[in-house]
């Protein structure tokens, strides 16, 4: 697999597992009878995908030093979000990661 298969999946990846999250907190939870796993379990297939903190953010953010993607829907980017940020619904990720220099520094996020 080339080098930019491999970041392009890794991005999806990410973004797919973000997007996930985001909506499993968003919604009401159910309680359950049995544990749940920490969402970062060895289990999860994009446990080894980097988080990036708040700090690295503002800091990639400030030095212009990483490209961030808004994986939320088209109507969520309108009202608002980070200036500059690419608008890629998580819906669209697969189709539009050729708009993406695998070279870079990205950043998704969805909340």
């Amino acid at each position: 697999m080339s080098q930019r298969k491999k970041w392009i999946s890794l991005i999806a990846g990410a973004a797919l597992f973000a997007a996930a999250l985001a909506c499993n907190f968003a919604s009401p939870q159910q309680a359950t009878d049995f544990p749940t796993p920490p969402p970062f379990a060895t289990e999860n297939p994009y446990y080894e995908v980097e988080r990036v903190s708040l700090e690295e953010a503002k800091a990639a953010f400030d030095s212009g030093a990483a490209i961030f993607v808004d994986a939320r829907s088209a109507a969520s980017y309108a009202e608002s979000h980070i200036p500059g940020a690419l608008s890629i619904p998580v819906a669209e990720l697969e189709s539009r990661l050729n708009e993406l220099d695998p070279d870079q520094w990205i950043i998704t996020y969805c909340t």
